[in-house]
This record gives C-alpha cells, structure tokens and sequence, in this order.
C-alpha cells in the first residue's frame, strides 16, 4: 500500500472535494481520482462515497484514516527532524509569548538572533491566550505558571516576580498605602481572565504565607499590558510583572508600594513538543532566553 495515495485520500476527505484536494497537492483532478481507484482495487473496498456535491470517508476509509494518520504524522516529525539537523539554523521558528513577555523580553532577542543567524526567520504570536502547541503548530511556548500539559518538554526559566507601584501623583492625593487592608481605600486596577472567567487576584506575604486578595477599582483591562499605562498617568495601583516597570521605577515615574508584603512569584519555562527537543533552531532560541533572562531585566 502506497503511504502516498493514503495521504492524497486523507486530503480529500479533509476537504470533501477533489477539485480543492487537486489544487492543494498541485495534481489534476483526474489524476488524483485515478490514484485512489488504484488504492481501493489495491485494497478491494471502497473507501469514498462520491456524490455531485462532496465525498466522504466509508467505514472501511474512515479506519484507514484512524490507522494510517499516525503514520503519516510520524514520517512527517522524521522528516522534520532530520532537517532540522543540519548545522545552521534555518527556516521559520513559530513562537508563542506572552504579550507583554515577548515585546518587552522577547523581542530584543530576536533582533539579535536574526542577525547572528540570517537563514532564520522567527514567527513570533504574542498572545495571553493558552494555544494548543501540536494542534496550531507552534514549535514552542514561554509560559507563566504550573505546566499543565503532559505532552511538552518544559525547559525551566528563572521565575517571574511582581510589584506593586502607583504614580507619585497618584500617592500624593491618596496618600501610601500601608496596610494590606488600605488598598481597599484606593483604586486598584485590575485584569479581568476571559479564560478564568474572573478577576486575577494579587497576592502578597502576610505573617509568612502567601496571600490572595481581591481588589477592585475603577478601570479593568482583559490583559495586563494597559495596567503599566494607567499607573503612569496617575489613575490608581497595579501589581505588574518586575520587567514591566523597571525603567519607570528607576527613573521615578513610579513608586513601590506595600513593600513588606511583596512576594508574588511564578514559574516560568519554555516549553516544546518532543519532536521539537533536537532543533538547531530552537536551541539557539533557548540557549539566548537561558543566558539574558533575568540579568538583562535585574
């Protein structure tokens, strides 16, 4: 059996048309027709059902499908795999980063990437959203947090610390907060989840323990990045990532508040397929992350 034919008929049962099919493989319509005909005499059943207006798979196609698929996933990862060896790092390294990790981190990193390795081109999505790395085709992820998915190697970062800060405007018409129970006394900006489906709550160290604490205020944002605006026009508090606000901090622009209590902290890692774990191109990548991340941003 021709593992070829089986992934022309796998493509034309994804998109229920020979005509689509022939355009996507580059082949005539009556020439893919042909190929199939020859596989379901090879295999003697038939393996489509055809009508004027779309094809689909029979019970016997359907478990070729289910059979066959890994297969061809897998020459498919060899394939990869065996490119990817070669010496020089080539073609597209397709990344998703958070969004306000991978303009404020990321970003200046890539830059010097490119131009240490000219043949490669990264495809960088910056996004809060959790992207499902196998099924969208990512060859890796910087994320915040536990790993959740079994699946994917994790490559541990140093982890990601928070403050809390307000413009000094700001203080100085609501006066510092000293407590954690002041905060309910001034405007905290918050991120409202669409994923959680509630408000992040900030956390500090009381008495030795983490603390969650739900604040309110009169401005929520469905992602981070506008937090570190608002504060610097003096419209209330946030509790932002360090990097996010080092150069406000070291120029003044904002002020650490609740010091004490500070102590958020999470996990962060670069996180990859298996398939992925050989990759010239994303060695390179992970080896840059490993190297600047944190000391560029202390």
């Amino acid at each position: 059996m021709d593992l070829n034919t089986v992934a022309l008929l796998l493509k034309v049962a994804e998109l229920r048309s020979f005509t689509a099919a022939a355009a996507s493989t580059g082949l005539t319509q009556s020439g893919l027709s042909r190929a199939i005909r020859r596989l379901e005499e090879q295999l003697g059943v038939k393996l489509l059902h055809r009508n004027t207006r779309s094809v689909s798979l029979t019970a016997d196609g359907l478990l070729l499908r289910e059979r066959c698929a890994p297969l061809l996933a897998g020459f498919e990862e060899v394939e990869q795999l065996l490119l990817d060896r070669r010496c020089e790092p080539s073609g597209t390294l397709r990344l998703s980063l958070p969004s306000a990790f991978g303009r404020i981190v990321i970003l200046p990193l890539l830059g010097e990437l490119t131009q240490r390795h000219p043949e490669l081109v990264v495809d960088a999505t910056m996004t809060d959203r959790l992207v499902d790395l196998t099924e969208e085709g990512f060859d890796a992820a910087v994320r915040i947090g536990p790993l959740s998915d079994v699946r994917l190697v994790a490559r541990p970062l140093a982890p990601m610390h928070w403050v809390t800060v307000a413009a000094p405007a700001y203080l100085a018409r609501h006066g510092v907060p000293q407590t954690l129970e002041d905060l309910a006394r001034h405007n905290c900006l918050v991120v409202h989840n669409p994923y959680l489906g509630r408000r992040v709550d900030w956390q500090f160290v009381q008495h030795g323990r983490l603390v969650d604490l739900q604040v309110s205020g009169q401005m929520l944002f469905d992602v981070g990045d506008p937090l570190i605006d608002a504060a610097l026009q003096g419209f209330g508090i946030v509790q932002v990532m360090d990097f996010v606000a080092r150069q406000a901090l070291a120029d003044g622009r904002l002020i650490p508040v609740l010091e004490p209590f500070a102590g958020r902290c999470r996990e962060l890692a670069l996180v990859y397929p298996p398939s992925r774990q050989h990759s010239p191109r994303l060695k390179v990548f992970s080896d840059l992350l490993q190297e600047r991340w944190p000391s560029a941003w202390s």
